[in-house]
């Protein structure tokens, strides 16, 4: 694979990429469960099931519900299809075979489809099941975006230069690209295409497919070690370079880091998402309130477990599309510190360790980490 093309900081030794593959996958479960409990709530809403703090940890959320575990929501189940169709090009390039990685994350795509519909759509190429298939706990519906999935629901492959559903710029495009920011060694245009083609699957607006890449590219720069604000500046310097493609994302990831030079005390708190940062129901919205977030929680605290309940806390408590903004938040400060995120000394250095990280209270709880398992084996 093509080495990066950056003047980038070399990793930090002590942030393995095992630790950096769990804690993406984890704390974006992680933010993605919490979030989807109030998902459709508004902010009186919650205040009213959780009390004036809100939703705080899944400690507090157990107890209040009763339950013992919660699931992710459609948001982690895309991302674990998009990682396994990436999975699955790095299998073919590792035994020496060309595959087209655009082609292996459509027919995953088309894979998770079938999960929510039950069968793929007519004229469909054969989309062969792997090991993930095998888990009966993705085949749950957990409100799938409606683009995501009639963007997948024709035998034809959304194209860069002819998108499925082409006035659409709904987060679900965001929400599914931190795997391309994961793939180890990509120069920056490489992980700019993949997030573009595999974005124009299900949506096709400039502004989905641009919020995409700024985030792949977020995720890809902390993989190889760079601090939060560094990593954020450099996506966004990046927008710079597509013109009118990316305006509306480059005034969203402004307004998100000038919002959080300035977040109030008890950010966090129900009704203090600043507002100018939207909802977090499209892309860029979505790209904002994520990026608020995990910069305002590692500003705080140099604990790199609060800094995710703080910003998991900001990314859960407002009236908007919750659990993406969560999952979003967590996989961002994952990538950069690792399952230390998660209250684990950072030992994780090989797949299995990674694996364990991931928090048993996550209904999904092996399917991820047989995810982490396999990611690291086939990256490392």
């Amino acid at each position: 694979m093509d080495r990066m093309n950056d003047s980038s900081a070399p990793d930090a030794p002590a942030v393995a990429h095992p630790s950096r593959v769990a804690g993406v996958l984890a704390a974006g479960a992680v933010g993605d469960a919490l979030g989807y409990v109030v998902e459709f709530d508004d902010v009186p809403a919650i205040r009213a099931r959780l009390g004036a703090e809100g939703l705080t940890d899944a400690d507090a959320l157990l107890a209040v519900t009763g339950g013992r575990d919660l699931p992710v929501s459609d948001d982690t189940q895309l991302t674990l299809f998009v990682l396994d169709g990436l999975l699955e090009w790095i299998e073919w390039q590792n035994a020496g075979q060309a595959a087209d990685p655009a082609a292996c994350v459509w027919l995953a795509c088309l894979r998770w489809h079938r999960t929510q519909t039950g069968a793929l759509p007519e004229g469909a190429p054969p989309a062969p099941d792997r090991w993930i298939d095998a888990h009966p706990e993705l085949r749950v519906r957990r409100a799938p975006g409606n683009a995501c999935l009639s963007g997948l629901d024709t035998a034809a492959m959304g194209l860069p230069g002819d998108p499925r559903n082409p006035g659409s710029k709904g987060c679900g495009t965001v929400m599914r690209s931190a795997p391309y920011g994961m793939v180890p060694g990509l120069e920056d245009r490489h992980v700019v295409s993949l997030a573009r083609q595999g974005a124009v699957l299900t949506h096709g607006h400039p502004t989905a497919w641009t919020a995409a890449a700024a985030y792949a590219l977020t995720v890809s720069a902390l993989f190889r070690g760079r601090e939060l604000a560094e990593a954020v500046a450099h996506a966004r310097s990046w927008l710079d370079t597509v013109g009118a493609d990316g305006a509306e994302t480059a005034a969203a990831l402004d307004a998100a880091v000038a919002a959080a030079a300035d977040a109030p005390h008890d950010a966090g708190a129900p009704g203090t998402l600043p507002s100018a940062l939207g909802a977090g129901w499209v892309a860029e919205e979505a790209l904002a309130i994520a990026v608020y977030a995990a910069l305002v929680g590692r500003a705080r605290t140099a604990d790199p477990a609060a800094a995710l309940a703080l910003a998991l806390r900001i990314g859960v408590n407002h009236g908007g599309d919750s659990d993406s903004t969560a999952s979003l938040a967590g996989q961002l400060l994952g990538a950069r510190h690792g399952v230390a995120v998660l209250g684990r000394a950072d030992a994780a250095v090989d797949a299995e360790a990674a694996a364990s990280a991931v928090p048993g209270w996550i209904r999904e709880r092996d399917v991820l980490a047989e995810a982490v398992r396999r990611w690291v084996g086939a990256t490392s």
